[in-house]
């Protein structure tokens, strides 16, 4: 069950944060100096009660163990009271115990309970005022009570002759009122300390509270709930994601957006862990973390083209951005493969209007059998190329692939030649990724070949069992031996970027589908001394 708040305006309240802190913490510390206070009162008065029972106990004891005063309750008569009773030796001897203590009483009693001495004559030869049945019975007594001479403590004593007979008892009082004035003049020197202690507190809370103030910038609470409120609609709401990491490498939040570009679980709780656990080791972990430096760092997390930006906080820690560039990735790839087609038709244009002049000429010069023979031998050079490639490579879009890869290789003045072990059958479980895998090889090559003295690149593309197997070799300089994993990472490359399309991509997708089917992909050095580009996909086939 949830209870409505009273706001801070309608009990009167500052809205700053910082007044209503400073006046909560003034309020606790008034507070526990008054708990405190109380607390050490409490005991203090009892203390002194015992005290103070304590000590008319011990004057009790000594007077008891005076063997004159037992011995003159035996000899002396029962005095009536008055000036006479004043004047017997054992009112003397009490009065002179009263006076060398500072006691209000000293009272001796007889078997009966009738005083034989008291500091107010009239009253010797009377009952004492309380039951003194305990202390008769040959019991020690101590209390706080009230008599004929107001509220003291007390002590009571059994008096005992010299044959061990318990002949009467003696009774000492102390005025309470001297007990009470103790506990009043403890209470200044208390106040005082508390006080201090108050004081301190009221300037510490002083300090905290201007701290808070310059943390919080002086907002109210409402103001940084609706901050907060915002921050969160913010950060969910968003479509690029947001990492915030703490000084020590571990996960402070996790947007929607961030968790699905991520492959993260919505439900997974990632808050609190090391970012490495959570991602596992890569380039992605190394961007995130900051071990990459650099701003729109390019990395690919799943089939997803990632670009990750990192900002450090001033207490260590770091946000980053993710932005999800596959589609713009695919789009920049297919725009690269659609100018390739176009400049190849375009040479294409130019050459077939070359050979429509030649046939014409042939046609004017009434060679007619020569126009024929040269249609013949064009039409069946491009068909030729369609027939090897289709009667190797059963699928469609790898066929399609390799035809229209042979006529941009063509027109740059590279061979593209399908090895002789090269035989695909159309049972692709994923023909897309494996489409994406040639395309990029293919083109690297290409690249490669181009500036060599005797291009050539040759796919060699072949089944075994459900395996599929695919080799790109290239006429090019080759790569060295200790770069051959580097190149597979990703922003990688020997090229400058082009337009907006980031370098450095290819490879690393190319091994990143290769191991999401449970292959490998690698590089290693043609026969030729140009580069091999081998990639392995166990159950590529159905």
């Amino acid at each position: 069950m949830r209870f409505p708040l009273l706001s801070a305006r309608r009990l009167g309240l500052p809205r700053r944060a910082v007044s209503q802190i400073l006046l909560t913490q003034l309020a606790i510390a008034a507070g526990v100096a008054v708990l405190a206070t109380g607390l050490f009162l409490a005991p203090l008065s009892a203390q002194l009660d015992d005290q103070a029972m304590r000590r008319a106990l011990a004057i009790a004891q000594s007077a008891a163990a005076d063997p004159a005063l037992a011995a003159g309750l035996l000899t002396a008569d029962p005095p009536a009271g008055g000036p006479a009773a004043a004047d017997s030796p054992l009112q003397s001897s009490a009065e002179r115990i009263r006076r060398a203590t500072g006691a209000e009483y000293v009272v001796v009693m007889d078997l009966n309970g009738i005083r034989r001495s008291h500091p107010s004559p009239e009253l010797i030869g009377l009952p004492v005022s309380t039951d003194p049945h305990d202390v008769l019975a040959g019991r020690e007594v101590m209390e706080i009570d009230e008599g004929t001479l107001g509220r003291s403590a007390r002590g009571k004593v059994p008096l005992v002759a010299a044959d061990g007979e318990i002949v009467g008892a003696v009774s000492v009082g102390i005025a309470y009122d001297s007990v009470r004035d103790r506990l009043l003049g403890a209470i200044p020197g208390l106040l005082a300390y508390a006080g201090g202690a108050l004081a301190a507190g009221a300037l510490a809370a002083y300090l905290l509270s201007r701290r808070i103030q310059r943390q919080t910038r002086d907002l109210a609470f409402s103001d940084i709930a609706g901050l907060l409120a915002e921050r969160e609609a913010m950060l969910h709401s968003i479509r690029e994601g947001v990492i915030a990491l703490d000084p020590g490498g571990r996960i402070r939040l996790v947007n929607d957006e961030a968790a699905r570009l991520l492959g993260l679980a919505p439900d997974s709780a990632v808050a609190g862990r090391p970012l490495d656990d959570v991602l596992g080791a890569g380039r992605t972990t190394d961007v995130l973390a900051g071990r990459v430096a650099g701003r729109d760092l390019l990395t690919v997390r799943g089939r997803r083209v990632l670009v990750a930006n990192r900002m450090p906080t001033r207490d260590g820690g770091a946000v980053a951005t993710l932005r999800d560039r596959t589609e713009l990735e695919h789009l920049s790839r297919e725009l690269d493969s659609t100018r390739g087609l176009i400049d190849a038709l375009r040479a294409q244009d130019h050459e077939h209007a070359n050979r429509l002049h030649t046939v014409l000429g042939l046609l004017e010069l009434g060679l007619h059998e020569e126009a024929a023979e040269f249609v013949t031998e064009v039409v069946g050079v491009h068909r030729s190329t369609a027939e090897q490639v289709t009667e190797r490579v059963h699928d469609p879009l790898l066929a399609a692939l390799l035809v229209g890869k042979t006529t941009v290789a063509a027109e740059r003045g590279v061979p593209l030649r399908l090895a002789d072990s090269t035989l695909l059958p159309d049972r692709l479980v994923d023909p897309g990724g494996l489409v994406t895998i040639v395309g990029n090889l293919v083109d690297n090559a290409l690249d490669a070949a181009a500036g060599s003295a005797a291009p050539l690149v040759e796919v060699d593309l072949h089944a075994e069992g459900r395996t599929a197997v695919l080799r790109v070799r290239d006429s090019g300089p080759g790569v060295p031996a200790a770069r051959r994993e580097e190149i597979f990472t990703e922003g990688w490359s020997t090229k400058q970027p082009s337009g907006p399309r980031e370098r450095g991509l290819g490879l690393a997708l190319v091994r990143r589908l290769a191991q999401r089917q449970g292959g490998s992909a690698w590089a290693g050095e043609a026969a030729d001394g140009g580069a091999e580009f081998s990639v392995v996909l166990p159950e590529a086939l159905r």
